[in-house]
């Protein structure tokens, strides 16, 4: 089975933390105005791919073993075979401490994307149902309506719905989208200086972020 690295997010205009990461091609408002849009909560963990075979990695394919993705691949082995041959599914991996802590987690993995086998990311509505049927935890939704730039700025200040603090946001079209349209479709506000670690978090002790009681 072909295994597909996630494409990566570009920055919206406004985003604080713009160009900090070394990515200085940026996402267009234009092609969010006048579209239905989704607002998603952007966490602090691993980019990670489910396949229907149970196999996951990383959003770098070639990733290996680390003690924080135990848990997922673990999952992995649980919902990888409900998928139709040739789906994927992404999310964030939140097991392991980063740099922002959550203390209210409702498992260690949430899900924001569904790929069928013509590699076209499902619409929001249709990502969620999969969510239902797999059991699997959402991204948390902050806003779903017309792209509203006000609005969405706004969302970037608010607390995390798992702690204390937001990494940022992540606007997608409400619509599907070919992986090729995924620059277009899917844009990022991240809080400036949201990492305050020197060390990197692979490099460190594993901490377990906090699930909800």
């Amino acid at each position: 089975m072909e295994r597909t690295k996630y494409p990566r997010t570009w920055h919206l205009p406004d985003s604080p933390n713009r160009g900090a990461d070394g990515d200085h091609a940026y996402a267009d408002y234009a092609t969010f105005t006048g579209r239905e849009v989704v607002v998603t909560e952007k966490l602090d963990g691993e980019n990670t791919t489910i396949y229907a075979d149970g196999y996951t990695h990383a959003r770098s394919v070639s990733s290996g073993y680390h003690a924080t993705r135990t848990w997922v691949r673990a999952l992995a082995g649980r919902v990888g075979y409900e998928l139709p041959a040739g789906w994927r599914i992404c999310g964030e991996n939140t097991y392991g401490r980063h740099s922002i802590e959550y203390d209210r987690l409702p498992s260690y993995f949430q899900l924001f994307a569904v790929y069928d086998a013509e590699d076209r990311c499902l619409s929001w509505d249709d990502t969620a149902a999969w969510a239902e049927r797999l059991q699997v935890d959402l991204v948390p939704l902050l806003y779903r309506g017309l792209f509203d730039r006000v609005r969405v700025l706004s969302l970037l200040a608010g607390a995390s719905a798992f702690g204390p603090e937001r990494e940022g946001v992540v606007v997608r079209w409400a619509d599907a989208f070919a992986v090729a349209e995924h620059q277009r479709a899917v844009g990022k506000l991240v809080r400036k200086d949201h990492v305050k670690t020197d060390q990197h978090w692979m490099s460190g002790a594993v901490v377990p972020n906090g699930l909800a009681s």
